[in-house]
C-alpha cells in the first residue's frame, strides 16, 4: 500500500480523499504530471516541475507552494515511499468550491503526489512494434484549448483513446482541424525516412513533451541524427521507412503497423532500437533531473 502527499499530509492511499465539490472532478479543472524515476533519480524533475507550474499559471491557478518546496515534496513523497524505479503523478485541482464554474470562489487548491510502479505497454512490443489506428477524432485546435496546459480535461484525448481500444490496439494517431499529424492520445510521434528523423512541431497542437525534448536534444545527436521538427502529412507516416512514439511512460516505441498499413518492414526499425537503447542507457545510468 503506498503512501500519498495530500494537502500537506501523507495519507494511506485506501484514505486518500478529494471532496465531491472539487472542482478537479466536476470540471476538470486543475492540471497534472507524470514523471519517472529511475535507479532513485527523477527523471528530468525540474523541467517538469516548470511545466507543471506554468499550466498552473496559464489557468490562474495558485498551488499555495512555491517549486522548490514541491521539489522537495515529490522528493520525500518518493523517500517514503522506498520507490527507486517507478511513477508520479503529481496533481493540482482548484479545490473545493461551489457547483458554479467560478474558479475564483475556490478558496484553496487541492494538490498531491501518488508514487507507484508502472508499465504501460508489454516487453515485447518494444522489440515487434506496437499497432496503432488514426482517429477519426481530431484535436482540439490550440486557439481553443492551448496544448501547452497539461489539464485535467483529457475528454478529448479518451475519445481517441477509446476508438483505439474499440480497434484492440493501445494508441491512436489523432490529426489537427487541418488533417495535419499532431499527436497521440498520450504519446508524441516521429517518423524517419531515408534516415531523415521528423516530428510535428509545436504549432501542430502538440502537448510540449518532455521526453519529446530529451530525444531531439540529447539522444539523437548523441547517435549522430538531427530532428527536424516541421508539418507532417498522414501520408508520410503511412509510407516512412519507421514510426516511434516518446513518452514519460511509453519511452521511446517503435510502430510497426498504422490501421491496415503496415511501416516499413513490419518491425521496429534499426534507428528507432539505436534510440531506445541510447535513451534507456542515459536514464539507467544517470538520469538528468534538471
Amino acid at each position: 500500500m503506498s503512501k500519498i502527499w495530500l494537502n500537506g499530509e501523507f495519507v494511506e492511499s485506501e484514505d486518500a480523499q478529494v471532496s465531491v465539490f472539487d472542482h478537479g472532478l466536476l470540471y476538470g479543472d486543475g492540471c497534472f504530471e507524470g514523471i519517472r524515476v529511475y535507479n532513485n533519480r527523477i527523471f528530468k524533475l525540474r523541467s517538469h516541475l516548470k511545466r507543471m507550474f506554468e499550466s498552473a499559471q496559464a489557468i490562474r491557478l495558485q498551488p499555495g507552494c512555491s517549486i522548490d518546496e514541491l521539489e522537495e515534496i515529490v522528493r520525500e513523497t518518493v523517500r517514503v515511499n522506498n520507490q527507486s524505479d517507478g511513477y508520479i503523478r503529481l496533481v493540482f485541482t482548484r479545490g473545493k468550491g461551489t457547483l458554479g464554474l467560478n474558479p475564483f470562489l475556490c478558496p484553496t487548491a487541492t494538490v498531491f503526489v501518488i508514487v507507484e510502479s508502472i508499465k504501460l505497454y508489454p516487453d515485447e512490443m518494444y522489440e515487434d512494434g506496437m499497432s496503432i489506428i488514426v482517429a477519426e477524432r481530431p484535436r482540439v485546435p490550440a486557439h481553443c484549448l492551448d496544448p501547452k496546459v497539461k489539464s485535467l480535461n483529457y475528454l478529448n484525448n479518451i475519445l481517441a483513446k477509446i476508438e483505439a481500444v474499440d480497434a484492440g490496439v493501445l494508441e491512436a494517431l489523432m490529426l489537427n482541424c487541418e488533417g495535419e499529424v499532431s499527436e497521440c492520445t498520450g504519446d508524441n510521434i516521429f517518423i524517419i525516412k531515408d534516415n531523415t528523423i521528423s516530428t510535428p512541431p509545436i504549432s501542430a497542437g502538440i502537448l510540449h513533451g518532455i521526453t519529446r525534448k530529451f530525444v531531439i536534444e540529447k539522444v539523437a545527436p548523441e547517435l549522430g541524427y538531427t530532428i527536424e521538427e516541421r508539418t507532417i502529412q498522414l501520408s508520410e507516416v503511412l509510407s516512412a521507412d519507421e514510426v516511434f512514439l516518446t513518452g514519460t511512460a511509453a519511452e521511446v516505441i517503435g510502430v510497426s503497423h498504422i490501421g491496415d498499413d503496415v511501416v516499413g518492414s513490419g518491425k521496429v526499425g534499426t534507428i528507432t532500437h539505436q534510440l531506445e537503447a541510447e535513451f534507456r542507457r542515459r536514464v539507467r545510468e544517470n538520469a538528468p533531473e534538471d
